[in-house]
């Protein structure tokens, strides 16, 4: 009996052990309460003048954080610049030329290191601003879990992966492996789309979908050809709304271009093209509510990837360079 109760207590303690060692490996909502209660105030109110300025930048805020979860967990490894023994993430396809948003990102920190030095890191400033970009432009808020740390390097070749950031030639099966690999199901898959009612498309990004593809409006597809020419390399950067009805304005009406086959983007388009996620399209097209509870639980369970922790990683004071 006697020796029962002692492995009982040995049990007891080591998985108390364990609990407390891993306590700090936990993200929270009120991570910062104590050591910077001006953090949610300050950011907002970079996010805000930026929006301000440029509507366009709640977008690329918001796609940042994307773009940073979906290589190697949500660790501000996209921020880092290139080094003479580093070669940056930026630098990858899917964020050349297309990425943007770093210069307000630079100017959070630089407000949040005035009122707390030293504490919050990039990776959490990301989540922030993407929740604060959304919100900004009228869609839900939500309480972000934070704790995160800055890694200590960047992978351009996972940036540049088929598993990495999904390109806009993407079929409907290799968005939803996609997702799946990191986590996040089908409709997690949708929801996350939802994001693109904000926000512009690069022609070089949209030119095969309104040339080539049979599951788009005819007339939707001239009035892009207008403005991106059919060649290759002529007119690259010219920019279309990923929600041509509002888009600056964070709402459902994304998922009504989808069933009008009005999508800029040949991946965007797949969510409604007879397969599995149809219902869901057509669900979040006539529910707000239910869009906007999805997406924030979604933006939650995106945000919990593989996130550096603890000792892990650092906090960085310039979030282009490791300190």
């Amino acid at each position: 009996m006697a020796s029962t109760f002692s492995s009982m207590s040995i049990l007891v303690t080591v998985v108390v052990l364990f609990l407390v060692g891993n306590s700090d490996a936990q993200l929270s909502t009120n991570y910062y309460c104590k050591t910077c209660p001006q953090l949610f105030p300050t950011v907002r109110a970079v996010v805000e003048a930026a929006i301000i300025k440029e509507a366009r930048m709640g977008a690329s805020l918001l796609r940042l954080h994307f773009h940073d979860c979906f290589i190697n967990g949500c660790d501000a490894s996209n921020l880092l610049d290139d080094t003479p023994h580093l070669k940056a993430e930026k630098t990858a396809a899917p964020n050349l030329n297309s990425a943007r948003g770093f210069e307000v990102i630079d100017q959070i920190k630089s407000a949040v290191e005035q009122v707390c030095p030293g504490v919050v890191s990039c990776a959490d400033i990301l989540a922030i601003a993407a929740r604060d970009s959304v919100n900004i432009l009228r869609g839900p808020e939500w309480e972000v879990k934070l704790g995160r740390r800055d890694a200590l390097t960047a992978s351009f070749a996972a940036a540049n992966s088929s598993n990495g950031i999904p390109p806009a030639t993407s079929s409907l099966s290799s968005l939803i492996s996609n997702f799946q690999s990191k986590g996040l199901s089908a409709r997690d898959l949708v929801a996350l789309y939802g994001a693109h009612t904000i926000g512009q498309a690069r022609c070089a990004n949209f030119r095969a979908h309104i040339y080539k593809d049979s599951n788009i409006d005819a007339s939707f597809a001239r009035t892009n050809q207008a403005s991106c020419p059919k060649n290759s390399g002529n007119g690259d950067n010219n920019l279309a709304p990923l929600d041509p009805q509002t888009p600056t304005t964070f709402d459902h009406v994304y998922f009504s271009s989808l069933l009008n086959k009005q999508a800029i983007l040949h991946s965007d388009q797949e969510l409604y093209n007879g397969g599995s996620t149809d219902l869901l399209v057509r669900t979040y097209s006539t529910n707000a509510g239910a869009f906007n509870s999805d997406f924030i639980n979604g933006m939650i369970k995106m945000g919990d990837i593989k996130p550096l922790t603890g000792s892990q990683g650092q906090i960085r004071t310039n979030c282009r360079r490791m300190n």
